[in-house]
């Protein structure tokens, strides 16, 4: 790279970790170096689990600081992406209120129900295309209504995470689109907020904002984070905000998105995130059916995915064993896993005793013996069940993908840390009978650098943008390997299912 080389900003806030990562682009490659790294996680209080909002915005200035010692000048922009559902109010005067929630906070529980008393599932799917969990958007702020109901009298806007940090970089509020897909109550079919659930839900609609496109110039850094950080005329833009529609972004295929893809992604992380890119929504009694999900995309497109449970069940796994004096890499754990016999036990990763159970371990060997089958007592075999349950989950959902797409997928592009874990990408190809292309692993960081650099005219487009990811990163590929023993164990999964 050359020193002429500009640089952009990627904040990637991930559910357990987050970072700044620089973009180093000189016109045709793209590189990407590590800035500054830090933990992150739901913080317990009061019986209630937050996000350390004011924890994460200094790891973010300490990144852009850093930024600033080590390019200088060359920065060009910067962009913030996260997770989906969760965010926070602003009241009078744009004082926050109160830490932003945690997804896996309890106070949803039953409240997805609930609301299906005064609208129905089949209407909330019809006006949003979204699929059903219970902490989505929409039902945290239903619970808030039943809970704490002078608290979002007081709010006068509605931020999701990414739009927070934007509006503390900048001093400008505003939604991100593909961010603002992922609440359920935004219509992908008029692109705009479902004003008609705020009203059957006798929720504020004073709160919602603009909606803006992934590329949107926010503006600038304000005066005071300019001068904190030490950067100078850097633009603030939009990415994919939702760290999902980032990954995607980075998916190296060539063409653009059609109705009948013959790819498909999971973007592979503390979550599974497995859909195909299509041109528009498919709002349908089957798409509703299997609970898949219309979110937002880059370039005006629709992700038709599924959450599935990912590798949440492995982090669990090893937060425990290392409670229980264990400390176990990640590389040991897959070596224990391989060595562990093949297809014996198997659960639902999407069951709910998966989504916050106290020990995971004991989770996954409660479901085993109370469906009849061999208990998984050894860590390796404890490992193997979870990956090979991940990977036959794959296959049921892209059957279902095919259905409702009406294609033939060839190829699927797996994208995210996850990638680093061979055994689960080649679990994948034997279990779908399907090439498999692994990588890049930084897809998200990747995705929104790229976002930024189309914002800025250095490349024409977002096809363009993925040949310059399909010239700068190398992938791994997988072909199908022992199909049949993985057919007789999906007849199993699907029962359990």
């Amino acid at each position: 790279m050359t020193n002429s080389s500009n640089v952009y900003l990627a904040v990637d806030l991930g559910a357990s970790s987050g970072r700044v990562v620089a973009g180093v682009f000189d016109g045709s490659r793209l590189k990407l170096e590590d800035v500054h790294r830090f933990e992150n996680g739901g913080i317990r209080v009061n019986d209630r689990m937050y996000w350390d909002l004011l924890a994460q915005w200094q790891h973010i200035n300490n990144g852009l600081r850093a930024a600033a010692d080590r390019y200088g000048s060359r920065v060009s922009s910067v962009g913030v992406d996260t997770w989906g559902v969760d965010y926070g109010l602003l009241g009078p005067g744009d004082e926050l209120l109160g830490n932003p929630y945690h997804y896996r906070d309890s106070r949803t529980n039953g409240v997805m129900e609930q609301a299906f008393e005064v609208i129905t599932r089949e209407e909330i799917f019809a006006e949003t295309g979204l699929q059903f969990m219970q902490f989505n958007t929409l039902f945290q702020l239903f619970a808030m209504k039943q809970q704490n109901p002078r608290l979002l009298d007081t709010a006068e806007s509605f931020l999701m995470m990414p739009d927070l940090f934007h509006w503390l970089l900048t001093g400008e509020k505003a939604n991100e689109f593909t961010n603002a897909s992922t609440t359920q109550f935004h219509n992908p079919a008029k692109n705009a907020w479902s004003e008609s659930l705020f009203d059957r839900l006798d929720l504020p609609k004073k709160i919602l904002g603009t909606v803006l496109t992934p590329g949107t110039r926010l503006g600038g850094l304000r005066a005071s984070v300019a001068e904190a950080t030490g950067l100078r005329d850097v633009s603030v833009v939009l990415p994919g905000t939702h760290d999902t529609a980032s990954a995607v972004m980075a998916v190296p295929a060539s063409g653009t998105p059609t109705a009948h893809p013959n790819w498909c992604y999971i973007s592979s992380g503390t979550w599974s995130l497995m859909g195909a890119e299509i041109p528009a929504p498919i709002i349908s009694d089957r798409c509703r059916e299997f609970n898949f999900t219309n979110e937002g995309g880059v370039g005006g497109t629709t992700r038709l995915l599924k959450n599935i449970g990912g590798l949440w069940l492995v982090q669990e796994c090893r937060r425990i064993w290392k409670q229980e004096g264990h400390e176990l890499g990640w590389s040991e754990l897959v070596d224990r896993a391989s060595a562990s016999p093949a297809l014996t036990s198997l659960i639902n990763p999407d069951a709910p005793e998966f989504v916050a159970p106290s020990n995971m371990p004991q989770a996954i060997r409660e479901f085993c013996r109370v469906s009849g089958q061999t208990v998984p007592e050894s860590v390796g075999a404890v490992i193997r069940c979870a990956l090979e349950s991940l990977a036959l989950r794959y296959r049921m959902v892209l059957n279902w993908i095919t259905e409702l797409t009406g294609s033939t997928i060839d190829t699927i592009h797996i994208v995210g840390g996850g990638t680093q874990n061979r055994l689960l990408c080649q679990m994948a190809a034997d279990a779908c009978k399907c090439r498999v292309v692994a990588g890049p692993i930084e897809a998200t960081a990747i995705g929104n650098v790229m976002m930024q650099v189309v914002a800025s005219g250095e490349v024409s487009s977002i096809e363009q943008a993925r040949e310059v990811v399909r010239h700068s990163f190398e992938v791994e590929e997988y072909a199908p390997q022992q199909t049949q023993r993985w057919d007789d164990a999906f007849v199993r999964f699907e029962k359990l299912v």
